[in-house]
């Protein structure tokens, strides 16, 4: 793709929030985007969900908001096939001027993490499954997605319907071809549960790559469907009476002859694997922040109602927090069940592999695997609302030892100055604020 050819582009960082933020450049900037030519406030990284500075923040008046560079990140330009208009997307990451990371930028966070992996020789690989709902927002209040081939709401669940995907042939067909377009690796597509609801499977691949990729398609998802005459949400919970969002992450590690250190030739799975679930038990309560970062995130956080909250794991057992999954053991992974589709992609595998990786330095061990429904058994669990899940966060050192004191920082003060203006909103309102920012 050949930017200078193109009239304007875009590049955009990814901020705490998971939300694009960046500019619209000529297409002459292409050549000087390595040097640093666009440079943004380092605190555009750490606004609130409804694009405001952070109250005190220090990125702002006590450094004289003071801007950094914004350099591509390897990913690659990519079409953004919703736009009538031809303008390619850079991706970038945001530096200082002396060329340091800035550690406020959450896809540093990921790739120090997955340096930890490196150094033993190793290679995370890493696939996401998607939720996502298809609504009408152009009323007072959320409702359920008109059936393009009937015109009227769709009024019930169509799980593993076929019929209920040939209504929606046009926009699913369309967002295959984004998605080629694009480069991620789309792969089955599902009916799910809810009204208007679908999950989309991205194949395995590098963890970076994965993570790059899912920040794509979220805003391919809604960018397509807003072009098809509907609104698509990535809400933990969109109506209260229905099926939530989740994104379960599937990852295994690969050594440098790239045999799959949880593989031990049987189902049980290596010493590694059961390190690595360990790590993600132990840190699981204080990454429920990560996992659930929105007022919203909690409602879909119920027992019994398909999104684990229980901290444990099985095999098997789609009740558990963590599932290994069965199958050749040669491609044994650990399934991480617990996040909404509201989630920041590289927080959430940062503080997943992060926990992994801090388990099999440690040589943790975890406790045996539940049997059985998880939610009938005395469990420990994840914190319990929003304001204990900034407070865990926050203090808890096995999270220091996987995100950088800045971004620790910010994001609490973040969540913290949300919660306080989330609460002046009623909670029947709250989709006004997250439906196409999350």
């Amino acid at each position: 793709m050949e930017l200078a050819e193109y009239q304007t582009i875009r590049v955009a960082a990814c901020d705490l929030n998971g939300q694009m933020r960046g500019k619209r450049v000529p297409g002459g900037y292409a050549r000087k985007l390595d040097d640093g030519a666009v440079r943004m406030p380092l605190s555009a990284l750490n606004l609130d969900i409804f694009g405001a500075d952070i109250d005190d923040s220090p990125l702002v008046f006590e450094t004289g908001d003071a801007d950094g560079m914004l350099r591509p990140t390897g990913r690659g330009p990519v079409p953004l096939p919703w736009l009538d208009t031809p303008q390619p997307l850079v991706p970038m990451s945001m530096y200082h001027d002396d060329g340091r990371p800035f550690d406020g930028d959450p896809r540093h966070a990921l790739v120090t993490v997955l340096d930890r992996y490196a150094q033993r020789g190793w290679t995370v690989m890493a696939a996401t499954e998607l939720e996502f709902t298809l609504v009408d927002d152009s009323g007072k209040s959320l409702r359920p997605v008109r059936n393009p081939q009937t015109g009227r709401r769709t009024g019930a669940p169509g799980i593993l319907s076929l019929t209920h995907m040939d209504a929606f042939d046009a926009f699913l067909s369309a967002l295959y071809d984004g998605c080629a377009a694009m480069g991620i690796p789309a792969q089955t597509t599902t009916s799910e549960s809810g009204l208007g609801q679908f999950e989309v499977t991205l194949n395995h691949q590098d963890a970076l790559r994965a993570a790059d990729d899912t920040w794509l398609f979220k805003a391919l998802i809604r960018g397509l469907a807003r072009r098809h005459g509907m609104a698509a949400t990535f809400m933990a919970k969109p109506f209260d009476d229905d099926a939530g969002n989740g994104m379960h992450m599937h990852f295994s590690v690969l050594d440098g002859a790239g045999k799959n250190v949880f593989d031990n030739g049987g189902p049980e799975g290596s010493a590694t694997l059961l390190s690595a679930v360990a790590g993600c038990l132990q840190a699981m309560p204080a990454s429920t922040l990560i996992f659930a970062p929105h007022a919203n995130s909690y409602t879909r956080l119920v027992p019994g109602a398909h999104a684990p909250t229980s901290v444990c794991w099985a095999y098997e057992n789609r009740t558990a927090a963590l599932r290994i999954p069965g199958g050749a053991p040669a491609a044994r992974r650990i399934e991480h069940r617990v996040a909404g589709g509201d989630i920041n992609p590289y927080l959430m595998f940062s503080a997943v592999l992060g926990a992994a990786i801090t388990g099999i330095d440690d040589g943790l061990t975890p406790p045996a695997p539940i049997k059985g429904n998880a939610y009938d058994q005395d469990l420990p669990q994840l914190a319990p609302d929003w304001e204990t899940a900034i407070d865990l966060f926050e203090a808890d050192p096995f999270i220091a030892r996987a995100f950088p004191k800045g971004l620790i920082r910010n994001l609490c003060m973040t969540k913290r100055q949300e919660v306080r203006l989330m609460a002046d909103i009623p909670e029947s309102q709250h989709w006004k604020t997250y439906l196409g920012t999350v």
